[in-house]
Parts: C-alpha cells; structure tokens; sequence
C-alpha cells in the first residue's frame, strides 16, 4: 500500500491532535516580513489538507517572530511585561492563521488566554472541544495568559485538557538527536525515544515545564520539520518523520 498521504483509503492515526508551531517559521528572513504570505499560505494549505482528512486540530503558535519576551529582557524591559508582549504576538499571529484558514473554506474559532472579546473567543475547555467535535479548526493563542510560562507549555496544557492524542511540534529540525547535529557531524538521531530517555540523556525536546505535563498526562509528543514536504500529513498519518517521544 502507497505511503502517500492524500491516498484517501488511508485513514490518521490520530483523531484529536494539538500542533504547535513557532512564530519564526511565518517570518521571512530575506525581507523582514514578520509574517510571509507565501509561508503563510503554504501552512494553511496543509493544514486544510490534515483539517479535511477529519482530524480534530487544535493550533498553539509562539510569537517570535514579532516579539519574544527572554528577548525583552536583554532590550531593558522587564520579564513580566515582556512575556505579555509576547502573548500579544501570538494573537497577531493567531488572527493571520485564522484569515488565511477562513479564506480557504475552513471553520475556525480563536480562543485567547487573555480576555479580548472584540478579538477572539476566552478559552473555554467544554466550548474548545465542542467547537472540534463540530468539525471546526481551533486556534489558541496568548499562551497560558501567564508570564514565565512559554507556547510549548501553553500547548502542553492544552493537549491535556482536551484529550489530545499527541502534541505535533513542527520545529526546524527533522527530530531529537543526541548531542547538536549543527556541531557534531557524528549526532546520532532517534526515531522513537522514551520520557525516561529524554530526562536520563537530557535531551531538549521542550521547556521542563512543558515536558513534565506531557510525561505526567502520558501525551506523546512528535518533534519533525516543518519543511519537510506534506510533513503535517504525514505526521498525522503515523508514516516515519521526525522522532516520537512516547
């Protein structure tokens, strides 16, 4: 049988996911744009993509790309009011994911952390999950509405109370190695690894806080590449990309 994704006698493997990506891959690193249309477009379209194979998508996005609050600090703002700024990227970036999905024919709802009726929905569990049981893509942004807590924990958290089957992290690297595949040309890569692995091996799969909701609700994470072709698709679909922390 075909590995191809779009082959439609192919059922996912996951039912109910959270994917969460940064906000540096909406950047265009060439011309400054915060946020690249074609980026932009490339993401929705594969998302519709995985959206139409009936898989329940809950969307956590950083915003890096506009303002990262650890990077706050070093221009003289304080963390706190720095992290919040941070949340706020996230919704610009959040609102961008929503106009391009709605444009494409998909149904989606923006749920904030932070209250900003004019803006987006609060984050309510019961109406998050019935919001995807109704076929309808959510998008959670403002993090946990806390400072001090990144996106990884925020889609940690959110994995955990609506029940999802994995965490996708879509990252610029094609999985977890040992030790920095950039430094060391000899970096052994896992295709599977366990929780106690990562935490006896010390291996950066996600921020402490994050990695011990995960470990503690059991929810598996999947690191891959974002660039990687048709790579969400095939996440979704349990075909062999990236590394499987479980």
């Amino acid at each position: 049988m075909s590995e191809d994704p779009e082959n439609k006698s192919l059922q996912p493997k996951y039912k109910r996911i959270v994917l969460k990506i940064s906000g540096e891959v909406l950047r265009n690193k060439e011309n400054g744009d915060n946020i690249d249309p074609v980026v932009l477009n490339d993401i929705c379209t594969e998302l519709k993509a995985v959206h139409d194979m009936g898989v329940e998508i809950g969307l956590v996005v950083g915003g890096g790309n506009i303002f990262r609050g650890l990077s706050g600090a070093k221009r003289g703002v304080d963390r706190t009011t720095g992290d919040f700024m941070g949340m706020l990227a996230t919704v610009v970036n959040g609102l961008a994911l929503m106009d391009c999905l709605e444009k494409m024919g998909v149904h989606v709802r923006v749920q904030s952390a932070i209250p900003m009726k004019e803006v987006a929905e609060p984050f309510i569990l019961r109406r998050a999950v019935r919001h995807m049981e109704k076929g309808r893509l959510v998008i959670f942004v403002a993090g946990t509405g806390n400072p001090y807590f990144s996106t990884d924990t925020a889609a940690a958290l959110r994995a955990s109370e609506i029940g999802a089957q994995v965490i996708l992290k879509a990252t610029k690297v094609d999985g977890i190695y040992d030790k920095d595949p950039h430094l060391y040309p000899n970096a052994k890569k896992y295709q599977k690894v366990s929780f106690d692995e990562v935490l006896r091996n010390r291996l950066n799969v996600m921020d402490s806080t994050a990695f011990s909701l995960c470990l503690d609700n059991n929810i598996p994470i999947l690191v891959f590449d974002m660039s990687e072709p048709l790579a969400i698709q095939r996440a979704v679909m349990g075909q062999s990309i990236g590394t499987l922390v479980e």
